[in-house]
C-alpha cells in the first residue's frame, strides 16, 4: 500500500488561519472535498480521505455547496435497499 505524505512549511500552516489541533483533519477534508468535486474521488474514497462517515460526508459537501453525484450503481443500491424493506 503506498502512503503520500508531503510537508507544509510553518508559515503556511500559520497562514491558515486555524488551531495547530485542527489543521491536518481540515487539510484531509478540503482535498476530499476538492478532489471529489473534480471526479477525481469517488464518493467512498473521498469520505475515506476525509475520515467522515457516509452521511457526515455527505453533510459536509452540502455545507460546501457541492452537489452530490449519483450514478446508476448508487441508485441500484438504494432501489435494492428499498424492496427489502417493503
Amino acid at each position: 500500500m503506498g502512503q503520500l505524505c508531503f510537508e507544509v512549511p510553518d508559515d503556511l500552516l500559520q497562514a491558515i488561519k486555524l488551531p495547530a489541533s485542527e489543521a491536518h483533519d481540515r487539510l484531509r477534508k478540503e482535498l476530499a472535498i476538492r478532489l471529489y468535486e473534480k471526479g477525481l474521488l469517488s464518493f467512498g474514497k473521498a469520505r475515506e480521505l476525509a475520515g467522515l462517515s457516509r452521511w457526515a460526508f455527505h453533510d459536509l459537501l452540502g455545507e460546501e455547496g457541492i452537489l452530490r453525484r449519483y450514478d446508476v450503481r448508487e441508485l441500484e443500491e438504494d432501489l435494492k435497499t428499498l424492496e427489502e424493506l417493503d
